[in-house]
């Protein structure tokens, strides 16, 4: 019998399994790919997040989880007219792969069970027990008085408790050889609707240029980049040498009024899949924000399920209402996301 069972090893999932397994609790995490595992992100870890680190890990981000520019010096946004915005602060340029690793490692020095290439296929509730089903090397089952749901937004199990389909915003994106006129240590935004359906963005990990659009129609995708690419090359000089690879991901297609699903009975929902994610997918930081909130609700409401759910919500609410100013700023600037504006 575990405490908690946390689903998803990502800086969500690590930060809440560490805080829990330091403090006394037997904790397992459960990750469906086997670590260190590829994440299509841009690896941009804004101030907020260095923060947070230093404040849940207790040391700051290692250099060995980086990329060339290592250093990240802020976020360019062009918005939908064509107006640039600059916001200049001290950033790191990683790989999801080694950072979320490096987290998992940390979360399993403070004493948290680790289980990779294992996945949940569902969970049943019972008697203050959720019993939970795993598919690893075999199918089997083991039993937790809590599970925290951080699987990102792309996690099954919510769909299968909630009984629906969430709204999805496509990214695809290609590594590139070859150069452009854009200065390596910045990420840019571009916001104008003829690029993407959400946002266009380009950035450099170990001498590739990362180029990307964003939809809500699938079909769409090769339209939008091509226009994009083209707009590259005749504002920034853009030449692609050769094409290294291409991606796509899936996030939460956040819609007015942030909505936040912060669980189902003793199942809770933190990071990306509870609705937790700033503009221009910017997920890191607010998904180990809420995953320690959610450990911190556990931690002091143990064996009172209400209080666990009223406690989560207060501790996140600083949280939420910061995401809400984000969006809200975001469609000051851009009509694109106009129905994000708060009332």
């Amino acid at each position: 019998m575990y405490d908690v069972i946390v689903i998803g090893a990502g800086p969500t999932g690590c930060t809440a399994a560490k805080i829990l397994a330091e403090n006394g609790f037997r904790v397992l995490i459960a990750e469906k790919f086997k670590l260190p595992r590829y994440k299509s992100c841009s690896g941009q870890l804004i101030q907020k997040t260095l923060n947070l680190v230093e404040q849940y890990f207790g040391e700051s981000t290692p250099y060995c989880v980086t990329c060339n520019p290592a250093e990240n010096r802020g976020m360019i946004f062009t918005n939908d007219k064509g107006k640039e915005y600059r916001f200049e602060q001290p950033g790191l340029n990683v790989w999801r792969s080694s950072f979320d690793e490096w987290l998992a490692r940390k979360a399993k020095q403070f004493g948290a069970e680790l289980r990779d290439e294992t996945s949940v296929l569902y969970c049943k509730e019972e008697n203050d027990t959720v019993t939970v089903t795993f598919n690893g090397k075999s199918v089997y089952t083991e039993q937790a008085r809590f599970v925290v749901d951080c699987e990102g937004v792309v996690g099954a199990l919510k769909r299968k408790l909630l009984n629906n389909a969430p709204n999805y915003i496509t990214t695809f994106q290609t590594y590139n050889q070859g150069s452009i006129d854009l200065d390596y240590h910045y990420f840019y935004a571009y916001l104008q609707p003829n690029f993407s359906e959400y946002d266009a963005w380009f950035n450099v990990k170990d001498g590739h240029l990362v180029l990307g659009v964003s939809v809500k129609d699938t079909s769409k995708i090769y339209h939008y980049y091509q226009n994009f690419i083209a707009y590259m090359r005749e504002h920034h000089r853009l030449h692609i040498e050769k094409q290294i690879k291409t991606d796509k991901w899936l996030m939460p297609h956040i819609l007015p009024g942030c909505k936040i699903d912060y669980g189902v009975g003793r199942v809770l929902f933190a990071g990306e899949i509870a609705g937790f994610l700033n503009p221009m997918g910017e997920g890191i930081s607010a998904g180990m924000e809420s995953g320690y909130c959610a450990a911190q609700a556990i931690m002091q409401h143990f064996d009172n399920l209400e209080m666990v759910y009223s406690d989560y919500k207060e501790k996140a609410k600083p949280l939420h209402n910061y995401m809400k100013r984000q969006w809200n700023f975001v469609a000051k600037i851009a009509d694109i996301f106009s129905e994000m504006e708060l009332n």
